[in-house]
């Protein structure tokens, strides 16, 4: 069976990072997440199906869901990178940096954002509206550029504990097959773990069991913006750490107040408030302080500090990295 040492993961870790910001989600071949998501549907069908359950019978069924996807992504990476290891050492060493790049999205979530600053800032609000429903599931027809310039930053903020933070830490400690079960974890959640009459039972395992996966990941990335709103000129520090002591326990979830509360603090704006879903009104936390208005500057900064927290930790690798050669 194989087993990387720190220095390896730390190095697989790293290019994986960097393979991100050169490339982002890759077209070909087809990418993992699209492959849990299918597998997900398909066991969906099999289990809720057209009959009536309990609730305590779906909770049940949902539980074998999430367990038999985290599982099998785990299991299937493992076997990949164990088949690959068995070849060529340097085979498992390519796999696995290939598979950790993609349980990350830094390229690809700036990319988002910026399909929505573009138009934002040549004024075609049009085309603003329709990108950032995207990537957000509330109505974005009537949506002026401070709501637009909102939902995009909530997204960043959110994703980064999600798209950078999480699968590094989960490849840091297992490699490829942990970071593969986390984007498994997080595909579960962002599929089934609404609070709906569909899935308010059947998505309960799978987003507790996501919030206990990023409940750490969470907590650390709010320090890592912290330590970037310190070293970017124009962004508070100071007011970035206040606003997770002061807001973050108003949002909904356990972790996600985290870093919206960091970045609208650094930033000076308010993120939260109003939205509305299918036409129903929902009025969400507000987090930050409204020293300014938002505007589609906003999503840059967001942005920006996305790749900061990126920057810190390819720094941090490459320091451990460096350690380990002096030590060794």
């Amino acid at each position: 069976m194989w087993m990387y040492s720190w220095q390896e993961l730390f190095g697989m870790t790293g290019a994986a990072i960097l393979i991100d910001w050169l490339v982002g989600d890759p077209k070909w071949p087809t990418h993992p997440v699209i492959v849990i998501g299918r597998w997900i549907r398909w066991v969906e069908g099999k289990l809720y199906g057209k009959l009536a359950y309990s609730d305590k019978q779906l909770r049940a069924r949902g539980i074998v869901l999430m367990l038999s996807t985290i599982l099998l992504s785990f299991l299937v990476m493992a076997a990949l990178v164990w088949i690959a290891d068995a070849i060529h050492p340097w085979l498992g060493y390519a796999l696995s940096t290939w598979f950790i790049s993609t349980t990350v999205a830094i390229k690809g979530l700036k990319d988002a954002a910026y399909l929505v600053a573009v138009p934002l800032q040549a004024g075609n609000l049009a085309d603003a509206r329709k990108y950032t429903g995207y990537i957000v599931g509330r109505d974005t027809a009537a949506l002026d550029e401070p709501e637009l310039t909102r939902a995009v930053v909530e997204t960043v903020a959110e994703n980064i504990v999600d798209a950078v933070v999480a699968p590094l830490c989960y490849a840091l400690l297992g490699g490829a097959p942990l970071a593969m079960l986390y984007r498994a974890s997080n595909t579960l959640d962002s599929m089934v773990g609404y609070r709906n009459d569909r899935y308010g039972h059947f998505g309960w395992a799978s987003a507790r069991w996501d919030d206990a996966m990023n409940w750490i990941p969470a907590r650390l990335t709010g320090m890592l913006l912290v330590l970037v709103a310190l070293a970017k000129p124009g962004l508070s520090a100071k007011r970035a750490a206040a606003a997770v002591r002061r807001f973050a326990h108003l949002h909904p979830s356990p972790n996600s107040g985290i870093p919206e509360s960091a970045v609208a603090g650094a930033l000076g704006i308010e993120l939260g408030g109003l939205n509305v879903y299918g036409g129903v009104a929902s009025e969400r936390a507000r987090l930050g302080w409204p020293l300014r208005p938002r505007t589609q500057r906003d999503i840059r900064y967001a942005v920006e500090m996305l790749y900061g927290v990126s920057y810190v930790m390819m720094g941090g690798l490459l320091c451990a990295l460096l350690v380990f050669a002096w030590i060794g």
